[in-house]
């Protein structure tokens, strides 16, 4: 399986995960409707979003975001619903970049009025996306996976200034690292008795892998390292660039993380930029 499909399969998994652990709670239905329309309530909320909606693992909210957003732009629908459904979408993973694309390649099946209308909406949902001028607003816009919080619990092994956005804890423990330029961590090896290590997916931007040793790996969207457990390495971003990846923790016995001398300046700059 190339990296391009593996990433795909485990973004459309995340997906799942993160977006969807509990059923769907709707209530709009029963606020708006239920003293006058009390079965088409019942109907909206417990049918429609309690279990069509619920069904992920038939088909991921992402996905469903998607055949919505499609199907009400086609018909022309610019009310309350399709803001809704722009706000569902945006909080179910989709981007400004993306959502962007999306209504342009619906413009020329279902109508170009019809998709100025959508964006005049769009642009008010991701507004907020959209207020930063600074490079960590622009590398967010670009990114599905949030960039998350200063990562101040293992700052002190890293060189540099990085973030954690913990993605899931079912499993497997994922997480989403972003670095600033030339950020990077230290030295560090994963122990296991048995199993073990980590595996790391390209998310954003650019950035190095190395094992002690061997030549420094780049990382780009799409590359996939596997790291087993003993191995003697660090990962952060390229001098000129920010960069995020995916962190998969590998399920092993007795295991526990190793942290070791930074990576200096000099070692650092002697990497092809």
């Amino acid at each position: 399986m190339t990296n391009k499909f593996l990433l795909s399969a485990i973004f459309s998994i995340l997906t799942v995960n993160i977006m969807a652990q509990e059923k769907i709670v709707q209530t709009a239905g029963r606020d708006q409707l239920g003293e006058f329309a009390p079965k088409f309530a019942e109907l909206n909320d417990d049918v429609l979003f309690g279990e069509v909606w619920s069904r992920t693992d038939k088909l991921g909210l992402r996905d469903r975001s998607l055949v919505t957003l499609t199907s009400l732009i086609s018909q022309g629908i610019t009310d309350n619903s399709l803001i809704y459904h722009l706000q569902s979408a945006k909080n179910n993973g989709i981007t400004r970049t993306e959502i962007a694309e999306i209504i342009t390649h619906i413009a020329f099946y279902a109508g170009w009025p019809k998709a100025w209308a959508a964006f005049n909406l769009a642009k008010n949902v991701w507004a907020e996306d959209t207020s930063g001028d600074d490079a960590k607003a622009e590398f967010q816009r670009g990114m599905i996976f949030p960039i998350g919080e200063p990562n101040t619990a293992y700052a002190r092994y890293f060189t540099g200034q990085s973030y954690l956005a913990p993605i899931s804890q079912d499993q497997v423990a994922i997480s989403n690292v972003t670095f600033e330029p030339r950020c990077r961590n230290h030295w560090h090896i994963h122990k296991a008795s048995k199993g073990g290590g980590q595996m790391l997916i390209g998310v954003a931007g650019r950035g190095w892998y190395q094992e002690e040793g061997k030549p420094a790996v780049e990382i780009r969207p799409g590359t996939v390292i596997h790291i087993p457990a003993g191995v003697k390495h660090w990962h952060g971003a390229a001098a000129d660039s920010w960069f995020a990846h995916l962190a998969f923790e590998v399920p092993g016995e007795n295991a526990s993380n190793e942290w070791l001398e930074s990576v200096s300046d000099e070692e650092y700059d002697k990497l092809q930029q």
